[in-house]
């Protein structure tokens, strides 16, 4: 059956069919608002006013977003967070670091320590794809590095400093796929690192680090230690340029007008508790719908692991949901592609902040269509 003999009644749609996990949907008011600047904006330095004053913004917004403790700090800087992978190569670890590995994302941190010949070889605690494991004390390391949210597979995991971890050891976050998305308590962290074309509905290319003062510590020690550091991995570079609300070389602005545009659309609407029980409506839908189905069936088996912005549904043997994939986006429906190094018969349903829940619920009712008109 060919993609387009399919078409989907126009009142099953979505308003919206953008459920990519990253690039994410931007909402069309942050488009317009950008527009809306005219010439006071794009085009303009980095280093006046006008762009200074929006990094201000998105710095003390996100403060007030993550309710930051006194003395945590907010760093920026480009290249996004496979940037910051390496940054933190240079930056964070002193000697050994331990990595939770449970898919494409969280091997990447693991595989930048590894790799980093000035850095003993990393403890990796790994469990499959669909799964999370878990930190564990370990006296060797001075770093713990785990991912909040597995964008290849949709697991997402809890936050916690293990249990006898030390003052001197830090606990680093890849937070990209769920910073602004699904809450986290800042005490349980030390360094919790993101991008913002996922929650944040903007473009790539930045990234953003949460840190507490015991993070900024580690960064001024081996900042003045003999460690050779490129510029544009340096995080004393990035820390010194973040205070004055700048970074380092120049930025896409367009991606920090979007930014700032988000956080203020999130504070507005009741801060993270509200906006991540927006995302668990949407969660709630597709499993909810998935669990009922009699050919699908979520692909993270335990509940509690299920991530509540990035869905994975499996389907049966009998459904070729590639042909669903490329049937949903000739009727508009874009992205739903499973992760392709992931290799399963699957959809990948973004189901971050800007995505309203109606349209998540409008995309099972087109699958249940698609699936009788097969």
């Amino acid at each position: 059956m060919a993609d387009a003999d399919v078409r989907i009644p126009t009142e099953l749609l979505p308003k919206d069919g953008r459920f990519n996990s990253g690039p994410s949907k931007v909402r069309p008011a942050t488009v317009e608002a950008l527009a809306a600047t005219g010439r006071s904006y794009l085009g303009t330095s980095h280093r006046r006013t006008g762009v200074r004053s929006t990094v201000a913004r998105v710095r003390e917004g996100l403060r007030d977003l993550f309710s930051l403790p006194d003395g945590y700090e907010v760093l920026l800087g480009n290249g996004g967070s496979s940037l910051f992978w390496d940054a933190a190569t240079f930056g964070l670890i002193d000697d050994r670091s331990q990595h939770l590995v449970f898919g494409e994302f969280s091997a990447k941190f693991a595989q930048a320590a590894a790799a980093a010949p000035h850095l003993a070889e990393p403890e990796v605690i790994e469990t499959e794809p669909g799964t999370h494991p878990t930190l564990r004390y370990s006296a060797e390391v001075d770093v713990y590095a785990a991912t909040h949210n597995e964008t290849s597979t949709g697991v997402v995991m809890p936050i916690e400093r293990p249990a006898g971890a030390t003052g001197r050891q830090l606990v680093v976050v890849d937070g990209t796929s769920a910073a602004g998305g699904v809450r986290v308590d800042p005490t349980q962290f030390d360094a919790y690192y993101f991008a913002p074309q996922k929650c944040f509905a903007g473009d790539g290319g930045l990234w953003l680090a949460l840190c507490s003062p015991a993070a900024i510590e580690r960064i001024a020690t081996i900042g003045v230690s003999d460690r050779w550091t490129p510029a544009i991995l340096s995080l004393p570079i990035a820390l010194e340029n973040s205070r004055l609300d700048q970074t380092y070389n120049t930025p896409a602005l367009a991606t920090i007008f979007m930014l700032a545009d988000q956080v203020d659309w999130m504070l507005g609407l009741g801060g993270l508790d509200a906006v991540a029980a927006r995302c668990d409506a949407s969660a709630a839908i597709l499993y909810g719908w998935a669990d009922a189905h009699p050919l699908a069936r979520p692909f993270v088996a335990a509940p509690a692991e299920r991530s509540p912005v990035t869905g994975t549904i499996d389907f049966d043997d009998s459904v070729d949901a590639a042909w669903l994939a490329a049937s949903l986006r000739a009727n508009g429906i874009v992205d739903t592609e499973p992760y392709r190094k992931l290799g399963r018969n699957q959809l990948r349903i973004a189901m971050f902040p800007a995505i309203d829940p109606e349209d998540v619920a409008a995309v099972t009712r087109c699958v249940d269509f698609l699936l009788d008109a097969r």
